[in-house]
């Protein structure tokens, strides 16, 4: 069997894993052959290919990104996209495509498997917040970085008195805001998931500034205020029609130094949490996916996503998989709040 292997979305640590253990036990242990399509979707759509050899694949574990390349492309976006999957694929000689990416690459994989192409998924994104999987790779490093930034802030933050609030991913779900701001022992943590009020969050910086403390504000970039979204979307989509966000960081430490009269400055974290090395266990969990998928692909399993429920890598439908996103609940915000202010 000829198998097609492509990374969609945004990329993160733990990609290269999976591409490493896919062509090594897809070769090694099934005798398959492996094509890269180069930049997610974008690859099927030009037919843009590289080799994918285990000679390719050597000496990639611990690097971040993806040897494949990503985009955001969506083929259901494109003129004939499907017809034009389908043509690369044949063309190629490829019998069935392993797709690793987020919600949107997945989604995409879902709609392809419902027009009759062979396909499996494997589930990334940093942001931890599909829902068919315990943990997605990338999260654990992402959060490692944050949690490392809040360290290194907590200083500075003291030495100038100053309140630091420190912008990091999460358009819908706030698990990295949620984890880094308690391993780092932040004051205040901000998600999509609560609206805050802005004289809550001022009146929190105000009360740690009693404590002769200063004070750590994270907040998750898709978080808005109660009052209004201050002005926070550009107003462009991308291909899968995502408003691009943007400041709310910087708007929450005008804020505060506007109503507490304590200076205050932003960190964006941004790309940083995506790259670098992968952290151990998403290395391991990348690993285990790749392993599953090719075992799926082997035995025809299609339409299907390999997931992680307790310690066990199962397979569930491509459906379940991109049918709700996993948000913070309740109750793991009010384990949180206790250490507010």
């Amino acid at each position: 069997m000829r198998i097609g292997v492509l990374t969609g979305g945004g990329d993160c640590p733990g990609l290269n894993a999976v591409i490493r253990a896919v062509v090594r036990k897809g070769v090694g242990v099934y005798g398959h052959e492996f094509v890269g399509f180069r930049d997610g979707w974008r690859g099927p759509l030009y037919g843009d290919t590289m080799p994918l050899t285990v000679a390719a694949v050597r000496g990639i574990l611990p690097r971040g990104g993806t040897i494949l390349g990503s985009s955001r492309t969506n083929p259901f976006k494109e003129p004939d996209g499907v017809q034009r999957v389908r043509g690369s694929l044949a063309e190629n000689g490829v019998d069935a495509l392993i797709a690793i990416g987020g919600e949107d690459t997945l989604g995409v994989a879902k709609r392809l498997y419902d027009e009759q192409v062979p396909v499996v998924g494997v589930p990334k994104t940093i942001d931890n917040d599909l829902g068919a999987t315990d943990y997605t790779f990338g999260f654990d490093t992402a959060v490692g970085i944050a949690m490392e930034a809040i360290d290194r802030l907590h200083t500075t933050a003291e030495s100038h008195h100053r309140a630091l609030v420190v912008e990091v991913m999460g358009r819908h779900a706030g698990w990295i805001a949620l984890h880094a701001g308690l391993a780092g022992g932040a004051n205040v943590i901000l998600v999509p998931e609560r609206p805050f009020r802005i004289d809550e969050v001022a009146a929190y910086v105000e009360r740690r500034f009693e404590t002769k403390y200063a004070c750590i504000v994270v907040v998750a970039e898709g978080a808005t205020p109660a009052e209004g979204d201050m002005g926070l979307q550009t107003g462009e989509l991308d291909a899968f029609g995502h408003v691009r966000l943007g400041g709310v960081g910087q708007r929450l430490a005008e804020e505060i130094e506007a109503r507490t009269g304590k200076e205050a400055r932003v960190v964006v974290l941004g790309h940083i949490q995506r790259g670098g090395t992968p952290t151990a266990f998403d290395r391991v969990l990348a690993t285990r996916f790749g392993l599953h998928a090719i075992d799926a692909v082997h035995e025809r399993d299609w339409g299907v996503m390999v997931a992680l429920r307790g310690t066990d890598i199962v397979r569930v439908p491509l459906a379940e998989a991109t049918r709700e996103l996993k948000t913070v609940p309740d109750h793991r915000l009010a384990e949180a709040e206790v250490f507010f202010g």
